[in-house]
């Protein structure tokens, strides 16, 4: 289980006064507002920032750090990521999982079959599918719904999932 989850990374400074602009990771942008504090990865450290202002352009937010008024002084801190940690996190509803936990997960059917590991979370318009890389070497792509997914044990890291009719096959073709 990951102690720090992203919510975003810097992709360039904004204006002169050290602001910097931010690609949000995060399903809610506007939780930026709500935000204290992040934590930056400089690649060699992590940093603690306090944030002083936030506003929005575009897809992009536009983020302020307390003591960081110049940018020369954030121009070094391009293309880092920014974390929050756990009890900062978003609050999550029943049943809804961290990406990040849910990545590296062991696999297997209602029936006891070892199924493979949990590689990547496509999120589509209806619901998530999950990409299962399967001890065979092929993929199979599980809907993540209440008829496909039986149980999530994220301290465990182990998924049991119903395979519906067909799914084995149609991933194969």
């Amino acid at each position: 289980m990951e102690d720090l989850l992203q919510v975003g990374v810097i992709t360039t400074t904004h204006g002169v006064r050290g602001e910097v602009k931010v690609f949000p990771t995060t399903d809610d942008p506007a939780r930026f507002k709500k935000l204290k504090n992040v934590i930056l990865d400089t690649g060699k450290e992590k940093l603690e920032l306090e944030i002083a202002g936030v506003k929005f352009f575009k897809n992009m937010v536009i983020l302020k750090f307390k003591g960081i008024d110049d940018i020369n002084d954030v121009e070094k801190y391009r293309k880092k990521s920014l974390y929050v940690t756990r009890e900062n996190a978003v609050k999550l509803k029943k049943d809804e999982y961290f990406i990040a936990d849910l990545i590296g997960m062991k696999v297997s059917t209602d029936e006891g079959e070892e199924l493979g590991t949990l590689s990547d979370v496509m999120q589509t318009g209806a619901n998530d599918v999950y990409v299962i890389s399967m001890t065979d070497g092929e993929e199979v792509l599980v809907p993540a719904i209440r008829d496909c997914i039986r149980d999530v044990n994220v301290e465990q890291g182990q998924m049991c999932v119903h395979l519906l009719p067909g799914l084995l096959d149609i991933n194969r073709k």
